[in-house]
């Protein structure tokens, strides 16, 4: 399956019963070859757009297209093929080795009844090495680090051979060494397979030096979307943040710096 283009149609979303929206009529483009990034503080909708792009939620009022298909209408099997995710964390309950994890991903590839092939392993093993955790093939899932775990499920991610690959929250519970590490090598795989990745962060800065593209949202709405260099500023951090920051150029990328209560007196 070649490279497909995600768009979001006037996107609107409340759980049944309730009258208050999530989402209300979130539009945005994310291409191939690109990292777009979804902004925004707790509780402006970042999951529950997360959950309704790769179908988790379908009751939802507007459309998602995936290289123009309506995602909604594809079956299970269908959707993961177009549709990779990495979620913020995930322990099996059973101590698979990082090879076995990865090689998860050839399940849609996979007849019911079929087991991996040569095929399969091969790719499992190209999707490792793509990410740099060949050394860790044998090693258990459980007894890896946080930032190599992710690595992993990126890996596994890749094995699948999806176009579009949606990854939730992926440095939230990392260090900063592996929070740099897993977003350099989100931004070299969308390059280098043309993948169309979209990907939430909740650090303006994170977002501005490794993304493409830029929605930022508040209260469920698109606030503003564009360029991070371009849109991400001290209004932007005022108006859906509440905090005042100063904008710093550090090795030629400007960083926003939060100004601190004492400074503001």
């Amino acid at each position: 399956m070649g490279q497909m283009t995600l768009e979001v149609r006037n996107l609107s979303f409340r759980h049944k019963g309730q009258r208050e929206a999530i989402l209300r009529d979130v539009s945005f483009c994310a291409e191939a070859g690109r990292v777009t990034v979804i902004l925004g503080p707790n509780g402006s909708g970042k999951s529950t757009l997360f959950k309704c792009n790769v179908g988790l939620w379908a009751h939802y009022r507007g459309e998602v297209f995936a290289g123009g298909l309506d995602a909604r209408k594809l079956s299970v099997q269908e959707r993961a093929q177009v549709f990779a995710v990495v979620p913020q964390e995930h322990e099996p309950p059973f101590p698979y080795r990082v090879f076995d994890v990865v090689l998860m991903g050839r399940a849609p590839r996979v007849g019911l009844l079929s087991s991996p092939k040569k095929k399969d392993h091969d790719k499992a093993k190209e999707a490792m090495d793509t990410v740099g955790i060949t050394p860790l093939a044998q090693r258990p899932y459980t007894k890896i680090s946080g930032g190599e775990r992710q690595l992993t499920l990126l890996a596994r991610a890749l094995a699948q051979e999806a176009p579009i690959m949606v990854l939730d929250e992926p440095t939230s519970h990392l260090d900063f060494r592996n929070q740099i590490r897993v977003l350099s090598t989100i931004r070299a795989i969308a390059r280098e397979k043309n993948l169309t990745i979209l990907v939430t962060l909740h650090d303006p800065n994170i977002a501005a030096l490794f993304s493409d593209h830029a929605v930022v949202l508040k209260d469920g709405a698109v606030f503003r979307s564009g360029p991070p260099r371009h849109i991400i500023n001290e209004d932007l951090i005022r108006e859906v943040y509440g905090v005042e920051t100063k904008a710093v150029w550090v090795n030629g990328h400007k960083v926003l710096c939060p100004i601190l209560k004492e400074e503001l007196a």
